[in-house]
């Protein structure tokens, strides 16, 4: 384990640029990165529901779909996922349905998280697939980011 963990990099800050990026078109402040087996950084998102007019446009599903294209496969074995905010019910399916081996997320989200709130798809018998899931990666940041956007919206 020790040796694992000596190898451990977080990539949630680039997660946390796509969510700055996300803020500043508009968009919920939620990113996204997929990591490869390698350690390569093979997508990125940021939200883009309101820009594509598409409600599934969630950053954890641009950058699943652009991570698949890029392996060439519907599935992500041994592939990581960092998110800024704990994934909604429909993303954390998706990311099961992928199978990501481990999710990396930074703020809980008690009004719609899928995972450690509400449903918890992957503790659900139908969930054929449970990643490892790590929270409160940067979490203060991410945190800030969303209060940050929602109090110039009011």
């Amino acid at each position: 384990m020790k040796d694992v963990m000596s190898r451990f990099t977080s990539h949630m800050e680039i997660a946390l640029d796509e969510a700055r990026a996300a803020a500043s078109r508009g968009e919920v402040p939620v990113g996204a990165a997929v990591i490869a087996p390698d350690g390569q950084v093979v997508a990125r998102a940021g939200n883009r529901t309101r820009e594509l007019n598409d409600p599934t446009a969630h950053a954890e599903i641009l950058a699943l779909r652009a991570a698949c294209a890029a392996a060439g496969s519907e599935r992500l074995p041994g592939y990581d996922l960092y998110v800024t905010l704990e994934p909604c019910p429909m993303c954390a399916a998706a990311l099961a349905n992928a199978r990501i081996a481990r999710i990396y997320y930074g703020a809980a989200d008690p009004k719609s998280g899928g995972i450690a709130q509400g449903p918890r798809i992957f503790a659900h018998p139908q969930c054929h697939h449970r990643p490892e899931v790590y929270d409160g990666i940067n979490a203060a940041e991410a945190e800030r980011l969303l209060k940050d956007f929602f109090q110039k919206k009011r």
